[in-house]
């Protein structure tokens, strides 16, 4: 859900939508429901001027207001939060949820909203780096005690973690899915660059001794669902002109077809963005598409 505009609707009314998408994807059969880790709107999705809501106070929110759909980022910057704050957060989110967090992470990358902010931007290897004990913190306050770990950026002196909880850069990115990753989330290309970065991760895999079937790996896609071809072209009008580029108008038989070449090629799972599903009718179109990719692979 990177998108808190919704024609028509003023600020008060703005979360009670947000509600009501979640509520009507976890009906569809959507299983992960992500919000950005923005404070600014991006490039891409509309002038950053437009509506931004802080993401893990909306997923609290989020988690006592749906039942069924896992709960987190699709990418939390870890230049925002100091990573051992990050893990309480995501953990008291697991408690509220009754287990359905998932704590999504990467380097950061929109400097504009770092500068209003007040926030350090580092170049990208220090990024990286902060990244790197970003994980080793979270999984050590995860799954310790007491845990105590110090870097050159962070560290925990016996943390205390009570309860607890039940990118693509190919030479750092893909080596840290490898080595602290469950789900990987690349965004959709080519076919055959797709197969060489998870050829490189398989790689990396091999090098930490890390199973590469334990890591799901998933994809975002920009793809217009539609009843007929013709309605697609409405849809895209309301696009900016880079998701315009990307887009791909289909409908649910089609989408499926699209779709299983990914799920043969390895990745297990999608995502699709509430700025193309803003009604409940598209949002159940896209139920109808998971469970025609669920019935082939039953079937296959």
């Amino acid at each position: 859900m990177p998108n808190y505009t919704y024609t028509g609707v003023p600020n008060e009314g703005l979360f009670d939508r947000v509600v009501h998408q979640a509520r009507a994807a976890e009906a569809a059969g959507f299983d992960l429901v992500t919000v950005m880790d923005h404070f600014y709107q991006i490039r891409g999705i509309g002038p950053e001027t437009d509506p931004m809501l802080e993401a893990y106070t909306v997923l609290g929110a989020l988690a006592a207001s749906t039942s069924k759909v896992k709960l987190g980022t699709l990418v939390t910057g870890v230049t925002y939060r100091n990573p051992a704050i990050l893990a309480k957060q995501v953990t008291t989110l697991d408690v509220i949820s009754k287990g359905r967090a998932i704590l999504g992470i990467g380097a950061a990358w929109n400097e504009e909203e770092h500068k209003g902010y007040g926030i350090e931007f580092p170049p990208i290897g220090r990024r990286m780096d902060r990244l790197d004990e970003a994980l080793t913190i979270a999984k050590l306050m995860f799954t310790e005690e007491r845990p105590s770990f110090e870097g050159k950026h962070y560290r925990i002196d016996r943390a205390l973690n009570v309860p607890r909880p039940g990118g693509t850069g190919e030479r750092r990115t893909l080596r840290l899915l490898a080595q602290h990753g469950d789900i990987g989330h690349w965004f959709g290309g080519q076919m055959a660059e797709l197969e060489r970065k998870k050829q490189i991760f398989y790689e990396h895999c091999e090098a930490v001794k890390r199973d590469p079937t334990e890591v799901q790996l998933t994809l975002g896609v920009t793809l217009v669902l539609v009843e007929n071809e013709k309605d697609g072209k409405a849809i895209l009008e309301t696009l900016t002109p880079e998701r315009r580029a990307m887009a791909r108008v289909a409908t649910v038989p089609q989408a499926a077809e699209m779709l299983g070449k990914y799920l043969d090629a390895g990745f297990t799972g999608f995502t699709l963005n509430n700025n193309i599903y803003a009604t409940d009718e598209s949002i159940a179109l896209a139920g109808e598409l998971i469970k025609t990719v669920n019935n082939v692979r039953a079937t296959a």
